[in-house]
């Protein structure tokens, strides 16, 4: 039997020679891939995956491999687990970039996995970095090799599989969620790096600091491609047998580019957190996320209009000056662009946050979206009804109609359908103008109550 991963006994067979194997990187490649990991052991993080009873685990063990998507940030390890499991499996790997590969690439691929399985019994290993790239028809074309057993489908995806890959080939894998890693997992990364000096920086004999090694952790905010890339561009800045300076790192942070895809789970995430933090009524979590969009390159007329409809979803009528200085710091940026305009829209960042809360119009409007979309289409009310044409008078409409401004201002007419009459939607929140709001309204209601009843009208 051959060795497993851990130096156990595989029950992919003996033929070690059918499993994948990697050609070594070149010394001039970057030190991410020439520190690529050779062995489960090396691998940082995902314990959930790797760890003792972790699904992936149970496969490196000697358990069953079969199709799956392995779907995480940049540098968390995807293609290396996939790498690993070809090098377990006792079938013949093809590799795939969906950034380089077209439909009759896949085609041809695929006729040739079929001719493999049919002389050997054996299914072709197919990685597919990057799967969300290929479209529907490319995806497609996978569909019925996964389902006869031709190929067991290894695919890697930054995006969410459930937006990014067809219902009919993701019914036929499983999802293996990678995790960002800590800044535990990166440290020891970086350290082996800096000590290998056959594949890493060892040669350099670059002396770091703890503190420093946490900076460079903390910037590459969970990926390990990042971070072994700024450490390699931090000592290229200093000579050998150097301790690596300060002024080296800042250098290297100076062109920090944030995690963020402004078209992709990273651009709602964030989004979601800004406005979340926002109704929460915390100005400097809004402030944090609303300056972490900036620096990533989101457009700042964007935010605005976000920042404009939580003025009216989640303040509302608690403070009805929301929305107009909603608007007038929209319109202040748009004057003034960057960056003098992104102050404005970061003081409407904190007023928001600070102002009282309430969703009582959201709630109202939704309820009432419902009821015309589900409910019967109610007839308007003959006595709301207008009546230019003496056959609508004689019709009825417009009979009973009361005028307001005759009234003192509000009178007992019912102005909703007849089997909706009583029924009431918006409900004041305890907050802000809103208590005033219900206030008024109680008064007007207890006026109502007070006059005498329709029956007792004189008759018109």
């Amino acid at each position: 039997m051959s060795q497993n991963l851990f130096g156990s006994p595989s029950a992919f067979g003996a033929k070690a020679e059918t499993g994948a194997h990697f050609e070594e990187p070149a010394k001039t490649a970057p030190l991410a891939a020439r520190m690529r990991p050779c062995t489960l052991q090396k691998v940082g993080g995902q314990q959930h995956l790797i760890g003792k009873d972790g699904p992936l685990r149970r496969v490196f063990d000697g358990g069953e491999l079969g199709s799956m998507i392995l779907w995480g940030p940049p540098g968390t390890g995807k293609t290396t687990l996939a790498r690993l499991l070809a090098q377990q499996a006792e079938m013949v790997f093809k590799p795939f970039s969906a950034v380089l590969s077209g439909i009759k690439d896949v085609r041809a691929a695929m006729a040739e996995a079929e001719q493999n399985h049919r002389a050997t019994g054996k299914p072709t290993l197919l990685f597919v970095d990057e799967i969300h790239r290929f479209n529907k028809a490319q995806q497609d074309a996978f569909l019925p090799f996964v389902e006869s057993g031709d190929i067991t489908l290894i695919g890697a995806t930054t995006e969410n599989p459930s937006f990014e890959v067809i219902g009919p080939l993701l019914s036929r894998l499983t999802v293996h969620i990678l995790q960002p890693l800590t800044e535990e997992d990166l440290i020891p990364v970086m350290r082996e790096a800096l000590a290998d000096c056959d594949r890493g920086l060892g040669a350099k004999r670059i002396t770091v600091t703890d503190e420093q090694f946490l900076a460079l952790a903390r910037y590459a905010s969970g990926d390990a491609r990042r971070a072994l890339t700024a450490l390699e561009a931090a000592v290229r800045q200093v000579d050998v047998s150097m301790a690596l300076t300060d002024d080296a790192l800042e250098h290297v942070f100076a062109g920090r580019a944030l995690l963020f895809d402004k078209h992709g789970e990273q651009h709602f995430d964030l989004i979601s957190a800004l406005h979340k933090s926002i109704r929460n009524s915390d100005p400097d979590a809004s402030l944090y996320w609303f300056v972490r969009m900036l620096e990533a390159g989101e457009q700042p007329m964007y935010l605005a209009r976000r920042l404009v409809r939580m003025a009216s979803e989640d303040i509302g009528l608690a403070d009805p000056g929301a929305l107009r200085v909603a608007m007038s710091a929209r319109d202040a940026y748009h004057f003034l662009g960057s960056p003098e305009g992104d102050l404005a829209l970061a003081q409407l960042v904190v007023y928001l946050a600070v102002a009282p809360k309430s969703n009582s119009v959201y709630k109202a409007f939704g309820a009432i979206q419902r009821e015309v979309r589900q409910g019967y289409a109610h007839p308007v009310p003959n006595h709301l009804r207008n009546a230019p044409t003496a056959m609508m008078k004689e019709a009825g409409y417009g009979e009973g109609y009361k005028y307001a401004h005759d009234e003192g201002g509000i009178s007992d007419m019912d102005c909703l359908p007849e089997k909706l009459v009583g029924t009431r939607w918006y409900q004041p929140c305890n907050d802000g103008v809103e208590v005033r709001i219900a206030e008024r309204l109680e008064r007007l209601r207890a006026e109502i109550q007070s006059r005498p009843s329709r029956e007792s009208d004189p008759p018109k």
